[in-house]
Parts: structure tokens; sequence; C-alpha cells
């Protein structure tokens, strides 16, 4: 009876691909995927609304694409810059660079290649002004938020936050070839909304930042302060959502205002907790925040998409 030679077993084929893949996960961990998730939620709608119905879905794909790598550009040389203080605090300490996941030198030059393939895309499927504000986003975020204001002021996130505005004016150029009115009213909603976002993460981790040095708000300014601050902004944007409502239909006008009252009960039961010096939760009103954007451009997307009557001024 024959034997059978036993064929050899690669014992490295497995870890080498189970490498790549840890390699792969880093650099794509290096792009902030869950923020680029909120970023492209408002970039549709602002596009439905401009085309005040379904414009063609090559483009938003197209723009999607420009836009992920735009934002993945900027949020990878924001890790470069931030390694650091990454590295000190808790909350990022898991981070690739923090824990020497992808060497520096290789995140930079990701970074740039992600701005540069991010302008070339946007310039070759929709237009020059598009891919023009995306790279002026990515300069805007790397440069002036991370570089300049962040680590110098307690205002580094109510004007280093304009950045993360960008995606809904990007949207609207793509398809409209300028920036409309409504655009600005739509960036308008997410500056307004961006202080009393991270101002809720920053209390929570008021520690963490203070380690590393970050002069956020809840760092160096009372809590009763920082949360009638969020009061503030949040009474802002509410108010600054209902702008768009000659531009829509019913269906934006109930959802947003609906949403807004939502949103500034929780605002309201935040500030009044910490008034009473009672334990606070101030994560709910973070993710709320999250929730509450997404709301507002879904019912934005729905009314564009259903186009429905436009009333009111004559724009």
């Amino acid at each position: 009876m024959s034997s059978v030679t036993p064929v050899p077993v690669d014992t490295k084929a497995t870890p080498g691909r189970s490498d790549i893949r840890t390699v792969l996960r880093a650099y794509v961990a290096l792009t902030k995927p869950r923020i680029i998730e909120l970023l492209l939620v408002t970039t549709v709608p602002a596009m439905l609304l401009a085309a005040r119905g379904i414009p063609s879905p090559w483009l938003v794909l197209n723009t999607l694409i420009g836009g992920t790598m735009a934002a993945g550009s900027a949020n990878a040389l924001n890790c470069v810059v931030d390694a650091d203080i990454d590295a000190v605090m808790k909350r990022t300490s898991a981070r690739p660079l923090a824990r020497h996941a992808v060497p520096t030198r290789n995140a930079l030059v990701f970074g740039l290649v992600l701005g540069v393939l991010s302008f070339g895309w946007l310039y070759a499927t929709t237009n020059l002004l598009a891919a023009a504000m995306a790279v002026g986003a990515i300069l805007f975020y790397v440069l002036v938020y991370t570089m300049l204001l962040k680590r110098r002021t307690s205002q580094n996130i109510v004007w280093g936050g304009a950045a993360g505005c960008m995606p809904v004016v990007i949207g609207w150029s793509a398809v409209t070839g300028d920036v409309g009115w409504q655009a600005l009213v739509m960036f308008g909603v997410i500056f307004f909304w961006t202080p009393p976002h991270f101002w809720a993460l920053a209390m929570k981790f008021r520690d963490d930042y203070a380690k590393a040095g970050v002069p956020m708000l809840p760092v160096v300014a009372t809590p009763q302060h920082v949360a009638k601050q969020i009061v503030v902004y949040s009474w802002v944007m509410v108010a600054w959502t209902l702008l768009l409502v000659p531009a829509t239909g019913w269906v934006y006008t109930v959802f947003t205002v609906a949403a807004g009252a939502w949103f500034l009960v929780f605002a309201h039961r935040l500030y009044s907790a910490v008034r009473r010096d009672k334990p606070t939760n101030p994560m709910k009103l973070f993710h709320l925040s999250n929730t509450y954007l997404t709301a507002v451009f879904v019912a934005l997307a729905v009314d564009s998409a259903l186009s429905l009557p436009v009333t009111g001024w004559p724009f």
C-alpha cells in the first residue's frame, strides 16, 4: 500500500494575512471613520436640497468619495500633529500613532496623498470650486485648528469647528457650481452645533484634556459656565435651523422643530443639574447631539427628495 506524502503547511501564511489586516486597520483608524460618517450624513442632504430632488447618483457617489478622502486626509494629519497628546490622554491612547502602530512619516505621507487625491477626484468628477473648498477645509483643520488654536485658546473648538461645516458647502457646490445662501445656513447649523457637542464630551474627559495641556473650555472654566454656554449655543443652533424653513417644506419644519425642542430640554437639564451641584452625565447630551444632527439632516433629505413646494423668501 503506497504512502501519501503529506503536503507541507505554510504556518506563516495566516499570520501574514493577519498582519496585513492589522496594518490596514491602523491606517483606516488614522482617518477616524466615525467622524467621517457624520460628515457624510450632512453632505447628501445638502446635495438633495441643492437639486430640490434627487441629483445624479454618480455625482453623489463621486462627491462622497472625494469628501471621504478629504476628511481622511485632515484626520490623519491631525493624528500626526497630535500624536504627543493622544499618547497622554486615555480617550485617545489607542490611536495608531499613540501606540506606534504606524510610523509617523508613513502617516504624514498617507495624509498628504489622501489630500492630493481628494482634490484630483473632486476636480475630475464635480468641479473646481468643490475641489478647492475640500483642500481649504483640510488646511484649515490642520493649520488653523490643530496647530494654532487647539493648544492656545478655550475657543479652539468654536472657530476650529468651521472645518467640519465644509462638507455641506462642498456638497452644495458639487451640484450647483456656486455657494447659495442655503449652503451658508447649513454651514451655520453645524457651526453652532459643534460647541455643545464637543464641550459635553470635554466635560466628561476634563482631566484628560487638562493632563495633555489642552485648554478646552471645561478645563479653564467652571462647570456652571460651560453648561450655560452649551445652553446658549443650543438655542442659537435651533433658531438657526429655522432659517432653512423658507427653502423647504413641512417635513423639514415639523421634524426640525421637534428635534430642536428635544435637544433644548436635555441642554437645560444638564445646566440645571450643574447649577444644583447634582451628579451629571454630559455624555448623554454628547450622544444626543449626534442623533439630533442626523435627524435634522435626514428630515432635510426626505423633504428635498420629495421636492415639496418651496415657500417664503424671494431668493
